[in-house]
């Protein structure tokens, strides 16, 4: 069994205080979490528990990794957690009253939040998160690196490549991922200018409210011209975007994927390696998200790959 949540926190009174939840029949206390549903991707199925539970919209910011642990039944459960900050604005207009689910919802610092944790596995997980603390890296924002869906076949396509548009597949993929990008709440959305790009985008568009930046710099037609190389345009955009520690979501093609993510790591003073190679080896509308620091010097904190559902 999959499932998602996240360890949300805020600053309350000089201190960090994160959430907990006491559930309504087993009347112990854990991080907030639910099931994944089908054709959802962890990362919305986490932002949604959360505000089920607790009536908190979060976006969800680096990845704390997971639990897995064997539930009475015999069956494995595997839960993907997220941090999450929100503000004394957000936890004051959030709706909430006892449930058939949760009972209560209780704020702790996080020494007494690991005191009041009924599991081992919920205490690892605020571990890994002071963790976070400590290096500086409790809030972040997020650059993501998505390939568009699947497009008509080029060998049978009569216009121009650019012009190539998704295939009932390829939309139906920009629909399921769109909610798990979302989850991540970008404010800024840049799309390669060929039409499948401005396509997969539409959904998140919809989602967000927020009007793609349509344009040729990330896209394939220029990188393929002899004599050009249109990488210094591509680190110049993702350099300006970690500046302004501004979350933004590229949606481009696969011979780009790797000099966004390349870009990325450049900009966060970071090195190169095999892990960032493969996160920039994206199937048709995967997308890679690399989680930088908003502390006072950029860093790389932590990055992760997502891809529509089956099914």
């Amino acid at each position: 069994m999959l499932a998602a949540g996240a360890l949300v926190w805020r600053e309350h009174g000089g201190g960090l205080q994160v959430l907990l939840v006491e559930r309504t029949q087993h009347r112990d206390f854990s991080l907030p979490k639910g099931k994944l549903d089908p054709g959802e991707t962890l990362p919305e199925c986490a932002a949604r528990e959360i505000e089920e539970e607790t009536g908190l919209r979060i976006a969800l910011g680096a990845p704390l990794g997971q639990s897995e642990y064997r539930l009475p039944d015999g069956r494995d459960k595997v839960v993907y957690y997220w941090q999450a900050k929100v503000d004394e604005a957000a936890v004051s207009a959030a709706p909430f009253s006892p449930n058939d689910e949760i009972l209560a919802l209780e704020w702790l610092p996080l020494a007494d939040a690991k005191r009041r944790c009924t599991y081992e596995h919920d205490v690892a997980i605020i571990e890994r998160f002071e963790q976070r603390v400590a290096a500086g890296h409790a809030e972040t924002f997020p650059i993501i690196a998505l390939r568009h869906a699947k497009a008509a076949d080029p060998y049978r396509w009569e216009g121009s490549d650019a012009s190539r548009t998704l295939t009932e597949r390829g939309e139906r993929q920009a629909r399921l991922v769109a909610g798990g990008i979302a989850a991540f709440a970008p404010e800024r959305i840049v799309t390669s200018d060929a039409v499948r790009c401005v396509q997969t985008v539409e959904p998140l568009r919809r989602l967000l409210g927020v009007d793609p930046k349509v344009t040729a710099a990330i896209s394939q037609e220029p990188h393929e011209q002899p004599g050009t190389d249109p990488r210094d345009e591509i680190e110049r955009r993702i350099a300006k975007a970690v500046r302004k520690r501004r979350g933004t979501v590229l949606c481009s093609h696969a011979p780009i994927i790797p000099e966004i993510v390349t870009a990325v790591v450049h900009a966060a003073d970071a090195a190169e390696t095999e892990r960032t190679h493969r996160a920039s080896m994206l199937h048709t509308a995967e997308f890679t998200v690399l989680h930088v620091s908003a502390g006072e010097e950029p860093a790389l904190v932590a990055l992760e790959t997502h891809g529509a559902p089956e099914g």
